[in-house]
């Protein structure tokens, strides 16, 4: 027994702890509080022993880095009998046993998984969700299992208040292997350094309660009584042992060592984010970006969707939305590749747990997520495809109970070569894999379901958008240099519904921003115009907004010359440019229309903007064309001076403007 006084061993003694047949549930998100620590010491007292045998692993997302670390390193014959995952993808190695036969393996939704530790931790009779509904986890449809060795049915259709639902079966947890950052000697463990707080405590919770053993992994020991106990994420009472790892055993993520942003110790700017290259992925980004909902809160998966987030940085409209991760995540900058799971400045961190309960019960008001497969029903797979194992993950809870969903990726997959010229979409080469087939190979969505909820559900590509309707899969844009019959139906397995498609938007293939955050806003000009009669001033408000062309030049001439002669007098104007552009082609006809309006509309013109570059360039232009070149810092500033101008004019009336 473990001195209750000190539980602090070495991680061979709390391994030893661990008998034959045991269910082990592993922390861990990708790198994000996996605890290698203590698989590797499982790992070599099996190899130096042939202890513990048949052990069930239990895990939600794949602690893994898709080679050696994490549970790859327990894929070894005869340690592990049986699997139950949420995301395989990570873990190749038992991916592989998994689909040979070697091991009993199970398919789960990560946030079903997720679940299931608070619900052993309670001892309730289960899971009761719609989640998995009509997709391969479904038992009509396999009930999650990988292989004819599994056999044993973890999920039941059951019927309440005349509606299905699925049930899924609780089992003890006999050990429980989690991770923080500091542990003092009674077992009491913090977080502070660690990127998510996942299910860490609700497993604790689970192990304890089956009568069984909680092993934590730490960067650090704390002198007993020291810890702040509103820090403490996993109380003493729940820990058998404490172990201090090696530090390259306790890295914050596979990718990062550490990294303050990640844990909200300290903000890094998000505005010096390289924009990504033209070419089909940004593309792909920048539609999607189109279905960002201003105010709303988003999910972005891994692979494609992660573009979505650098669209949004570049095009400046971060701030309009909340982009969370699966992992409990909120807000900030969700990363990519071995950082999946962590967040740039995040504004909260929940438990996995938790963020679940927000996705199914649908807090998400958009989900951009990947695609594999499609079908002429709309579903997709992205889950199992020949001999690759990826499972579910979150995908099926996110895509599930999203108010509205976008999948995303390229037509056709390895090899395929796209250029984006002139504005047009060019394939060079197709891909070997054809994406829209006539079967998915496994339902992780499915299409019929989402349109008898009346779920809005986009597939976008490189060269197309399809949208599922309740008649089925139909073609509804195509992109400049596209031609339907070669490109789109000639490379697919089924018809689509093919009735009038429109172009897509231009801008998504021109190699510079696309001043998405009007569109979004849903302001057009004239919505950023404003007239105060008690004050006879004219507010415009230029954040955001980008003069392209000749077209904007002449926009804003008749905008604000329609709105000036419908007053009938001149004005104070009062112009917030923050984040305004003028492209250096149509640069001199944009401040010659400004000299213009100001010479013929407007008592005084006063402009603000916080950029210092922007104010310097703005007084040149102005001054180049001898109106009042000082450009000032804040609006209060441009306000004072309009003010006093206002209290001239009341003392001394104009005359009517002359129309």
């Amino acid at each position: 027994m473990v001195s209750l006084k000190n539980k602090i061993v070495s991680a061979d003694e709390a391994v030893a702890i661990i008998h034959d047949g045991d269910m082990v549930a592993v922390s861990g998100f990708v790198g994000i509080g996996t605890p290698d620590e203590l698989i590797l010491a499982l790992a070599r007292r099996f190899e130096a022993g042939g202890a513990p045998k048949d052990l069930g692993l239990m895990f939600a997302a794949a602690p893994g880095d898709g080679r050696e670390r994490g549970l790859n390193r327990l894929a070894l014959p005869g340690l592990v009998r049986r699997v139950v995952g949420g995301h395989w993808s990570l873990v190749p190695k038992l991916g592989a046993m998994a689909l040979e036969g070697q091991i009993e393996a199970y398919n789960l939704p990560l946030g079903v998984v997720s679940h299931l530790y608070r619900e052993i931790a309670g001892r309730t009779a289960g899971h009761v969700t719609k989640v998995g509904l009509r997709t391969f986890v479904d038992p009509r449809l396999g009930g999650g299992k990988l292989n004819a060795r599994t056999t044993e049915d973890l999920v039941a259709l059951v019927e309440l208040n005349g509606e299905p639902w699925l049930h899924y079966r609780p089992f003890p947890v006999n050990v429980a292997l989690v991770r923080g950052t500091t542990a003092d000697p009674h077992g009491n463990v913090t977080m502070e350094r660690e990127a998510l707080t996942l299910d860490n405590l609700a497993a604790a919770m689970a192990a304890h309660n089956s009568g069984g053993f909680v092993i934590a992994q730490v960067e650090r020991i704390a002198e007993a009584g020291s810890l702040n106990p509103r820090e403490v994420q996993i109380p003493g009472v729940l820990v058998d042992c404490v172990v201090l790892s090696e530090p390259e055993n306790h890295r914050q993520t596979y990718g990062t060592a550490y990294n303050h942003a990640y844990t909200g110790r300290q903000r890094v700017p998000l505005d010096r984010i390289a924009p990504m290259a033209l070419d089909a992925r940004k593309v792909i980004a920048r539609r999607c970006a189109f279905e960002l909902p201003p105010g709303g809160v988003v999910n972005l998966g891994i692979g494609m969707p992660e573009g979505v987030a650098a669209v949004a940085a570049e095009e400046q409209v971060l701030k309009y939305l909340t982009l969370t991760a699966e992992p409990g995540v909120i807000g900030g900058l969700p990363q990519g590749g071995l950082d999946f799971g962590a967040a740039l400045n995040p504004a909260a961190v929940l438990h996995q747990n938790q963020q679940f309960d927000f996705y199914d019960g649908g807090g998400l008001d958009l989900a951009c997520l990947g695609l594999a497969q499609v079908d002429a029903e709309g579903n997709v797979n992205v889950s199992r495809f020949g001999k690759r194992l990826a499972g579910a993950g979150g995908f099926i809870n996110i895509s599930q109970n999203a108010k509205a969903l976008v999948f995303a990726g390229t037509f056709t997959a390895d090899g395929l070569d796209v250029a984006i010229r002139d504005g047009e979409v060019r394939i060079l080469r197709e891909g070997r894999s054809r994406k829209f087939v006539p079967a998915v190979e496994q339902i992780t969505f499915s299409g019929a379901y989402a349109a008898e909820r009346g779920q809005p559900v986009l597939y976008v590509t490189e060269r197309c958008v399809f949208r599922r309707t309740a008649a089925g899969m139909e073609l509804v844009e195509v992109a400049p240099g596209i031609d339907i019959a070669r490109d789109i139906l000639g490379q697919m397995a089924f018809a689509p519904i093919v009735s009038d498609p429109r172009p897509m938007d231009a801008r998504l293939f021109r190699d510079v921003a696309m001043g998405l955050e009007p569109m979004l806003l849903g302001l057009s000009l004239a919505e950023r115009i404003a007239y105060d009669p008690d004050r006879n001033t004219l507010f415009a408000n230029f954040e955001g907004f980008r003069v392209r062309g000749i077209e904007d030049v002449e926009l804003v001439r008749r905008e604000f010359e329609r709105t000036c002669r419908e007053i009938g007098r001149k004005v104070h104007l009062i112009v917030n440019y923050d984040g305004f552009e003028v492209d250096p082609g149509v640069s001199d006809a944009y401040f010659s229309t400004i000299a213009y309006l100001e010479g013929r509309y407007y008592e005084t013109a006063s402009r603000y903007t916080t950029s210092a570059f922007l104010r310097l360039k703005l007084g040149a232009s102005l001054q180049m064309r001898d109106l009042a070149p000082h450009v000032f810092e804040t609006r209060a500033e441009a306000q004072a001076r309009s003010t006093a101008a206002t209290r001239r004019d009341a003392a001394s009336p104009k005359e009517p403007l002359d129309v």
